[in-house]
């Protein structure tokens, strides 16, 4: 389940028009635009996704393989490769690049999109860090096994029930008392970090330094993901995304809600060090390594749209000091925090595109007045304006609700992106760039942004669209997901 806006207008999909050949040959969209050392051959972007299709060891499957060669086939400017994480630590079926050992399964994607795309299309991969959150306990576990029970624990219980005794009783007595009290008694007992741990799942943030792991981060991430990349450019990609987006490691420490007191935290100029100390390390890391020939950008947050978060302005700041300390690109997204997110169930975790924030990230046809569509342009193009003012000529990727050619090329036309991402709509048509290209527009899928896909991925399901996935189940070589009722890949399209 997740949030959706009180006034619950139903959109219904705007009337489009697809260009002949000749007018896409003409159009800025399917024009070369420069990324660093590289030239994309169009400025259609295919955004990282992830499709919960790696095996449990975090290893390139035949899955991840067949998933990106259809988008391939669809011949886009670039694919962007699903979060991959960089460090050496288990975090089920999602890619993992923090280690050697994962070279060759990524050198293996490499090669398979570009035969998929015959060369067409430039290959990064977004590297992530992430830390730690626990799935809701059940509340006999979670007072029996995880809460650190301290002195201020009896004095508050004892305080509460007026009944001296639990001062001095056995720890055992102590929580299972506890585990009794009521939800209003709770907040009186617990800290507010122990009650979310209680009611959410326990989730690590980055400014709890009291632990060492989380106070050394800025000592310890530059190497990281400078290992990190170096390892994805010597498996052949055209470079690296740096995942600085939604509920992560990175954003964390952007994000106004950073109040950390060692130079990483508090000021807007403290909270960007981090992110630029790791582009910088990334850099000279690619560079000595002999990789100075690939693209180095990053992904951030136009807006966290939570009330004590990072909005426009603070973007703005950011943009303009990334862009200074060497990006190729900027790619903007909206929203996706931990924050605001609904409260999961007990044994699963809270998934950050539930609230508020998340709608905004992936908005529905289920919306308010503005709907669904170009909902985040503006924020791009505010960006991209003051990039220009403060003479930089960063490329900006826009995304959001972005599904035909006309609005696409008119934001390429106004100045206000140089790039258009379509995710959601290159899940429901991996070919549609190629088909608006070659005029062949009246045979786009056309996405429903009924966020059928989304659903799946906040149950760590793998991802497909309902537009294809029950279709052609018979079709010789079809992939199935485990209950046999949904295909994996959209079919084949003849050209």
């Amino acid at each position: 389940m997740s949030w959706v806006p009180k006034e619950r207008v139903k959109h219904r999909l705007p009337d489009v028009r697809w260009p002949s050949e000749a007018e896409a040959a003409r159009s800025k969209l399917f024009s070369p635009v420069a990324l660093g050392p590289k030239t994309a051959r169009q400025r259609t972007w295919v955004p990282a996704m992830v499709p919960w299709r790696a095996t449990d060891g975090g290893e390139v499957s035949r899955e991840v393989l067949d998933w990106y060669a259809r988008f391939a086939a669809g011949r886009p400017g670039v694919i962007v490769v699903e979060a991959t994480a960089i460090r050496d630590v288990p975090s089920g079926p999602l890619l993992r690049v923090g280690h050697d050992r994962f070279v060759p399964g990524l050198e293996k994607l490499c090669d398979v999109v570009r035969a998929a795309s015959g060369g067409e299309t430039l290959l990064l991969v977004q590297i992530i860090d992430f830390l730690a959150i626990r799935r809701r306990p059940e509340p006999a576990k979670f007072f029996a096994r995880f809460l650190k029970l301290e002195r201020r624990h009896r004095e508050a219980l004892s305080s509460l029930l007026a009944e001296p005794e639990w001062l001095d009783v056995a720890d055992e007595d102590v929580r299972e008392r506890l585990a009794q009290l009521d939800e209003n008694e709770l907040p009186r007992v617990l800290t507010e970090r122990e009650l979310e741990a209680l009611e959410r799942g326990f989730r690590e943030r980055v400014t709890d330094v009291d632990q060492p792991h989380i106070r050394d981060l800025p000592s310890v991430l530059p190497q990281l993901f400078a290992d990190a990349a170096s390892r994805a450019c010597r498996a052949g990609f055209d470079g690296v995304e740096l995942h600085y987006a939604h509920a992560y490691t990175m954003a964390s420490f952007l994000s106004a809600t950073n109040t950390r007191q060692d130079g990483y935290g508090g000021d807007l100029s403290n909270r960007v060090r981090l992110p630029r100390e790791v582009l910088v390390a990334v850099r000279e890391r690619m560079q000595k390594d002999g990789f100075s020939d690939r693209v180095l950008g990053l992904r951030y947050l136009g807006d966290e749209v939570i009330s004590d978060g990072n909005h426009l302005d603070d973007a703005i700041y950011i943009g303009r000091e990334l862009a200074r300390a060497g990006a190729d690109f900027l790619s903007l997204s909206k929203g996706g925090k931990f924050d605001d997110a609904l409260q999961p169930k007990v044994g699963e975790a809270a998934y950050p595109y539930t609230g508020p924030s998340g709608y905004e990230c992936m908005p529905t046809v289920i919306s308010d007045a503005r709907g669904p569509f170009l909902r985040n342009v503006s924020i791009a193009a505010t960006i991209k304006r003051a990039l220009v003012e403060s003479g930089l000529s960063t490329p900006v990727v826009a995304a959001g609700g972005i599904a035909n050619f006309d609005d696409a090329e008119a934001i390429l036309a106004r100045g206000d992106a140089d790039i258009v991402a379509a995710a959601r709509q290159s899940l429901a048509d991996p070919d549609w760039f190629l088909k608006a290209r070659l005029g062949r527009g009246a045979d786009i899928r056309r996405c429903h942004f009924t966020n059928y896909c989304e659903a799946l991925d906040q149950r760590h399901k793998q991802v497909t669209c309902k537009l294809w996935d029950r279709t052609l189940l018979e079709e010789a070589g079809v992939q199935l997901d485990p209950t046999g009722h949904r295909r994996l890949v959209a079919p084949h399209w003849d050209i």
